[in-house]
């Protein structure tokens, strides 16, 4: 490096900690101590200098201009002079260490961990001082230090004067009577639940669940169980081909082992029916093969109102298959196929379910678990518009119902 080279250099040096130099001036301090009963300290202060110059004369020094006269290999030099305690900088650059390794190759994580765990395992371990043994303590044993006797003051009993009235009530008070005042005064922690919940009812305590009693759990209530489905499948089915005037209601829930055969003898008959109106399917095990019977016999019946086909194993697809169908006759108002073999319908299907409801004039309400809340809400707004809509419709019959009978009110606008 030239001599003006490291003129320069070290010019910049001193421009660099100008500033932090300021801030920190040096301090001198001289004490004097007199030979008597008394000391007394002096402090003078020296003017603050760097390389032996004072800190005035870099005022007029222009950064910029220095650095355009350094090399590349000087500012590089400078350039690692920094503050390691710097925050406003990177780790990476207050550090002094340059790597000037060319890199071998990619990143391997895995065989950068294997050797991580090899450097390890090969490190022996710092030899102990005194071996362990298990129920010997090694060295000194820390034994807390005792409190303080403020502490231990302070953690004695409290004496509270109440005075005559409030003390003479308590002490006369039976149990029932503290328990209401805990019950009011909201200390429940004070209070098992019996307690609680015989103060809210405004009764006295049973016996044994005193303060000192003990509360028992409550015992659970005991509901039948629900007595299986007693639907005949075969007369169920008769019923449906049949058309039978009486029969709107077909229920095969909870019925197992139903035959793909029965469930396409149903689903042809359902073609044709004009009285059947609920058609509840909940778990009975229909799967995707009988889903296109199912979807063209909703396609060809206009009287069905109520479609469920909860917990079976249908696909995303076939729950498509059966909304789709939907379209063809608008005439099913509700619509149920919640818990399915795949829980999760996807994006896609999601979009393409709202879709198809949104072209659906006549459904009310839909059963369906949907993950996105795009897709719920415009299915909730959709739904909504449905049910305003019905609404308007059968409030409008009604008054044509009350015209005909010369019933309707006549309001005349000047």
């Amino acid at each position: 490096m030239s001599e003006n080279g490291e003129e320069s250099l070290v010019e910049t040096v001193e421009e660099t900690y100008e500033t932090e130099v300021r801030r920190k001036v040096i301090k001198t301090k001289m004490k004097i101590q007199e030979t008597s009963s008394t000391t007394t300290t002096t402090t003078m202060t020296t003017p603050a200098k760097l390389y032996g110059k004072d800190l005035s004369v870099y005022d007029d020094v222009d950064v910029d201009t220095l650095l355009d006269k350094l090399t590349p290999e000087e500012i590089n030099i400078l350039a690692k002079e920094v503050d390691p305690d710097d925050s406003f900088l990177p780790p990476s650059q207050r550090t002094s260490y340059d790597c000037d390794k060319e890199p071998t190759g990619p990143l391997n994580r895995k065989q950068l961990i294997e050797h991580i765990n090899k450097e390890a395992i090969e490190t022996p371990d710092i030899p102990e001082i005194q071996p362990y043994v298990a129920g010997v303590v090694r060295g000194k044993k820390w034994t807390p230090p005792p409190p303080p006797q403020k502490d231990i003051d302070a953690q004695e009993k409290i004496q509270i004067d109440l005075g005559d009235e409030y003390e003479h009530a308590l002490t006369n008070a039976s149990q029932e009577e503290i328990i209401d005042l805990a019950a009011i005064l909201g200390f429940h922690s004070m209070m098992n639940q019996d307690q609680y919940h015989a103060s809210l009812l405004n009764k006295g305590q049973p016996v044994g669940l005193g303060w000192d009693g003990i509360t028992k759990a409550a015992k659970q209530k005991i509901f039948p169980m629900d007595p299986p489905n007693s639907t005949d499948v075969e007369d169920s089915i008769r019923r449906v081909q049949n058309d039978d005037p009486k029969y709107i209601d077909l229920n095969w829930n909870n019925i197992k082992n139903i035959s793909d055969e029965k469930f396409n003898s149903l689903f042809d008959g359902l073609e044709q029916n004009t009285h059947l109106e609920t058609l509840s399917l909940s778990n009975t095990g229909l799967t995707d093969r009988g889903v296109d019977k199912l979807a063209q016999a909703l396609e060809n019946n206009s009287h069905v109102r109520v479609v469920n086909v909860e917990s079976n194993n249908l696909t995303p697809l076939g729950v498509v298959r059966l909304i789709k169908s939907l379209l063809k006759q608008t005439s099913v108002e509700e619509f149920r196929a919640t818990n399915q073999r795949t829980q999760i319908l996807g994006n896609k299907i999601e979009m393409e379910i709202t879709q198809l409801i949104e072209k659906n004039p006549t459904i009310l309400r839909l059963g369906l678990h949907l993950e996105y809340n795009d897709a719920r809400h415009r299915i909730a707004t959709h739904l909504q518009r449905n049910i305003d809509t019905k609404r308007q419709k059968i409030k409008a019959k009604y008054q044509i119902h009350l015209a005909a009978k010369g019933k309707a009110k006549i309001v005349r606008t000047e």
